[in-house]
């Protein structure tokens, strides 16, 4: 067995996980494994990344031969008992299960569930659209955020290079296995600053600016939309921009900007219980039976669901969610919500707050 420490002097920011619990409580962790199943595979590589002393570093638990594999366990629990969160890449289906498997196949006193747990993976893989990502393997996000590495290799590449290794103890061979699981562990704490697009849909931001433009769409017609600007607490490392839905997102450092098209035009509010009211043909509106009763019987029917309404030509938002009521329809088969821009609104930003995590948790779908 042999443990390799390191002190890593090209590590830029990481991704703050709390403001309260110091970075030092972080532990990333990767391994490396000769198969996916604990039964029929070999644990050879265990790599750790950890910032301690005003700078980053990193540990390696490496199995020289098969028969170091519940030695380099040992160890590694032994270390990670000095920290309270680790921290992986797919780490809930695949890392932390297999290592468990493997305390348990050796006798190794360490329990997993008594540290706090954080899978980038888990977190990033629901925004894969959002971020235009063929996948969300850690290469890929690394590519995203513009990280160069020198391996080139996948787990399942290196395999067959550790049993080679076993065998003859080649110095290249453990160097190749050694570099794949250092860039790994080395890459992760910047990989996990692409958790700021994460905090960006579940977080509410400071609204700075709203504004109405007016323009001509393709075909000539006059179109209006809204403008919103706001704050990003946690700065976004790349700058992105996606169209979804009607709406247009674009946010760079701790910018964001939000287009959402504004519609001036009559739509109807629908009464919950239709049979408490009549609808007046004439008049094309729905009015309760405490008042509607003194309607001429001939200018009034019982309402039905459809047309149990009262009609407002104003300034509609849409929403996906009935988010803010009343909610508005153009028709009652109609799917799209909206709800008034009243005057109030206009000048109401924790409205706009809301309203901002609700168009993005919707884009992001």
């Amino acid at each position: 067995m042999e443990i390799i420490n390191r002190t890593l002097e090209d590590v830029k920011s990481s991704y703050r996980f709390s403001d309260t619990v110091p970075l030092s409580d972080y532990l990333y962790v990767d391994i490396e494994t000769t198969g996916f199943t604990p039964r029929t595979s070999k644990l050879y590589l265990i790599g750790c990344v950890f910032y301690r002393d005003d700078v980053w570093q990193t540990t390696q638990f490496f199995a020289d031969k098969y028969s170091d594999e519940p030695l380099i366990l040992e160890e590694f629990c032994f270390f990670a008992k000095d920290f309270k969160y680790l921290v992986h890449f797919n780490g809930n289906t695949f890392d932390i299960p297999y290592l468990t498997a493997k305390c348990k196949e050796f006798n190794v006193d360490c329990t997993f569930s008594e540290l706090g747990g954080i899978d980038i993976y888990k977190r990033i893989a629901p925004l894969r659209n959002f971020l235009r990502l063929e996948n969300c393997k850690q290469k890929t996000l690394e590519r995203f955020l513009g990280i160069d590495r020198e391996d080139r290799f996948s787990g399942g590449d290196l395999i067959g290079i550790y049993h080679s290794y076993v065998s003859n103890s080649d110095s290249e061979l453990k160097r190749l296995l050694l570099l794949h699981n250092f860039e790994d562990i080395k890459g992760m704490p910047e990989v996990s600053k692409v958790l700021s697009y994460s905090d960006l849909l579940s977080k509410e931001h400071t609204v700075t600016k709203v504004s109405a433009n007016r323009y001509n769409d393709e075909s000539g017609n006059e179109k209006t939309e809204l403008l919103i600007s706001f704050d990003i607490d946690d700065p976004l490392p790349v700058p992105v921009s996606f169209i979804y839905d009607t709406c247009y997102f674009t946010g760079e450092g701790n910018r964001g900007f939000l287009k959402v098209p504004l519609y001036t035009e009559e739509m109807k509010y629908f009464y919950a219980n239709h049979k408490d009211y009549y609808y007046l043909p004439d008049e094309d509106i729905a009015l309760h039976k405490s008042v509607a009763s003194f309607v001429d019987k001939a200018h009034r029917v019982q309402a039905k669901a459809a047309n149990c309404y009262t009609r407002k030509y104003s300034d509609f938002l849409p929403q996906w969610d009935v988010l803010f009521t009343p909610f508005f329809k153009r028709d009652y088969e109609s799917r799209d919500l909206f709800f008034e821009l009243t005057d109030e609104a206009k000048t109401d930003r924790e409205m706009f707050k809301k309203y901002v995590s609700h168009i993005l948790n919707h884009m992001s779908m």
